[in-house]
């Protein structure tokens, strides 16, 4: 039987003693010749090599309300009552680990990362490299020493860049930031991978953050399933100022549906979780599957015509991008 590498706990109800799950939703597990399949069917469509960004952040250091800046692909920097949090951060030129193969960069992060305030929190959904970046994750604790939250079986992961304060969680469990703002990892319909043999093995999440000023929701990478988890949300924590929510990386639907949403489900998600708004991530950086880089911006743009929302309540954002809650 296998033997799990990063995390020895007691089985739960997405636990099985070896590997992660996710409860009662299809199986995001694909084998060889289905990605042999994907990978030789001629469906990718082709990206720029570059794309200039039309703006450039330099945050303030501190911000007392509530602020959400994009950087690219699924790395935000959160600003709220005071405290910075940056999740999924990743500024290296390829999401891979080689540093000369897999997807590479096509427009510059929206922060430098020099000009990133005082870190205070990073948080990490999962493991797979368009989210957990050893390169990046070296560079913060070396010039912010931030505290690194992530979901069970990351430790021992980020052990290996260097992290010095780490802290893990399983879905439900709740973080203090500081006496103001809190943050409850939270499920995402997904899987997670460093190499062929780890497959779930270390746990995938959301997050909710709340704070004396707002409360907003990043659901990471994940599928719409059954949409339960996003309906419980909205019951258990109210609804959140803003909602973080993947609207790329789709293509082809056989393969992709269990595992990441289409625009139209990330619409979805936003209604059933009752955010005030939404904010669209996973896009346009890093090619990581068939559609054109513009398609997610497009299809969002479609659904929420086709729901009749404004469409400034659910923005495709871009790297530069700053959305700020008002009042």
């Amino acid at each position: 039987m296998a033997r799990n590498r990063y995390y020895a706990g007691a089985p739960s109800n997405h636990f099985d003693g070896v590997r992660f799950f996710n409860p009662r939703q299809a199986d995001t597990d694909r084998s060889l010749a289905a990605l042999l399949r994907w990978r030789t069917s001629g469906g990718r469509s082709p990206w720029p090599l570059r794309v200039e960004n039309a703006l450039a952040a330099k945050p303030a250091a501190r911000v007392e309300g509530l602020t959400i800046t994009m950087v690219g692909h699924a790395t935000v920097l959160i600003q709220l009552a005071g405290r910075n949090l940056l999740v999924d951060p990743v500024w290296s030129e390829r999401a891979s680990p080689l540093p000369w193969v897999g997807p590479k960069r096509v427009n510059d992060p929206g922060i430098a990362i020099a000009d990133l305030p005082p870190i205070d929190a990073v948080l990490i959904t999962h493991n797979h490299y368009d989210h957990f970046d050893v390169a990046t994750l070296r560079r913060l604790e070396s010039a912010h020493r931030p505290r690194f939250i992530a979901p069970l079986g990351n430790d021992v992961l980020l052990a290996k860049t260097g992290a010095s304060r780490i802290e893990t969680a399983d879905w439900g469990d709740t973080i203090a930031i500081d006496d103001q703002t809190r943050v409850i990892a939270v499920p995402a319909h997904h899987w997670s991978a460093r190499s062929l043999g780890d497959r779930r093995m270390a746990l995938w999440c959301g997050f909710v953050i709340q704070s004396s000023v707002g409360s907003v929701y990043n659901a990471g990478d994940t599928a719409y399933g059954d949409g339960c988890i996003f309906r419980d949300l909205s019951d258990r924590f109210g609804a959140p100022d803003a909602a973080i929510l993947p609207i790329g990386a789709y293509e082809p639907r056989w393969f992709m549906k269990d595992q990441h949403a289409n625009p139209d489900e990330a619409v979805r998600m936003m209604m059933a979780c009752g955010a005030r708004q939404g904010l669209g991530v996973h896009w346009g950086t890093f090619q990581l599957t068939d559609e054109p880089r513009l398609a997610p911006k497009n299809a969002l743009t479609e659904a929420l015509r086709q729901s009749e929302i404004e469409p400034d309540r659910f923005l495709a954002f871009e790297p530069g991008d700053i959305w700020c809650k008002a009042g």
